[in-house]
């Protein structure tokens, strides 16, 4: 995680790094600090690579979190999320290690994320992490995804 305002990647030519451990995530001090605000971050077309078939694994994520000091740098996202393409873990593995990746390098109030997987040999796998209950009167809508019949 970048801690100060020196970022690795607004404009200026990034490659994705090549593996999430590589990645490094830009983060901002939040704009309105001391109001409560949720952000979404939606990434319909994440891939990763089953570990052990090689073969890519499809994913439909949902971020929300509610910043307390930092907010996190979308291209720095981006790229983050980007670097999963050629990483070899199971679904549980890569929502969860997204998730507490944030939680650690942003230290928000709350953080919730749905990793709604496609199907691989007919069964597909939602996973889903939560910090815990959100503060109250903020509004945080519902992810949108429907259960699995066909995700598009």
């Amino acid at each position: 995680m970048n801690h100060g305002l020196a970022l690795q990647h607004l404009g200026i030519p990034s490659t994705i790094p090549a593996s999430p451990t590589e990645a490094v995530l830009d983060r901002l001090p939040t704009p309105h600090q001391g109001t409560l605000y949720c952000v979404r971050f939606t990434c319909p077309e994440f891939t990763s690579l089953c570990p052990v078939t090689g073969q890519p694994d499809f994913a439909h994520l949902v971020i929300d979190y509610i910043p307390k000091a930092w907010i996190v740098e979308s291209k720095s996202l981006k790229l983050y999320l980007s670097s999963f393409r050629n990483h070899g873990a199971f679904h549980e593995q890569c929502t969860m290690d997204i998730a507490l990746r944030l939680v650690q390098d942003l230290e928000p109030h709350w953080l919730r994320m749905g990793g709604y997987w496609y199907p691989r040999g007919g069964i597909p796998i939602d996973v889903f992490y939560q910090t815990g209950d959100p503060p109250q009167g903020v509004w945080i809508p519902s992810p949108g995804v429907d259960p699995y019949r066909g995700r598009g």
